[in-house]
């Protein structure tokens, strides 16, 4: 619709269907960043830690130390995963509001970026606590383990 100064005008309706679409990218990308950041490396970590269980002949005492690693490591982890899907939520709620790449947008992609770090330095200290438990045998296996679960999905 043109105004009388002829500059473009947008109508009630066109306006309702450009924040419709924006809402819409903007929950699709929370769910795909979720998807991403959160479900991916749960996989590995079950697939790494059947083969753990599976591979290698671990004594009693090992496998006390284990469960206990494991279960304060279980803390941490939900509690990073419940700060990201937090940071989704800040970054959802920065795209409603800006409807483009402004300041609040890239502040809370970086602080997702701060999660994601965070939840990856926590998983590999708990990796090599791990890995402190085994004799050197098994460390040799454990290792293989890691490598082939980092890098399955680049083959």
């Amino acid at each position: 619709m043109l105004c009388t100064d002829g500059t473009a005008r947008m109508t009630s309706f066109q306006r309702v269907l450009v924040v419709g679409l924006v809402a819409f990218v903007s929950a699709v990308a929370g769910v795909f960043i979720g998807q991403v950041i959160v479900d991916q490396p749960r996989a590995s970590e079950t697939e790494l830690h059947a083969q753990l269980h599976e591979r290698l002949e671990l004594t009693a005492e090992q496998q006390a130390r284990l469960e206990q690693i494991e279960t304060d490591f279980a803390a941490r982890h939900r509690a990073l995963e419940q700060e990201m899907r937090a940071a989704n939520v800040r970054l959802a709620k920065a795209i409603q509001a800006e409807h483009g790449y402004g300041p609040e947008v890239t502040s809370a992609i970086d602080h997702s970026h701060q999660v994601m770090g965070a939840l990856q330095k926590e998983t590999l200290q708990h990796l090599f606590a791990m890995r402190d438990v085994l004799d050197p045998e098994q460390a040799k296996v454990f290792d293989g383990i890691v490598v082939k679960a980092l890098t399955a999905d680049a083959r």
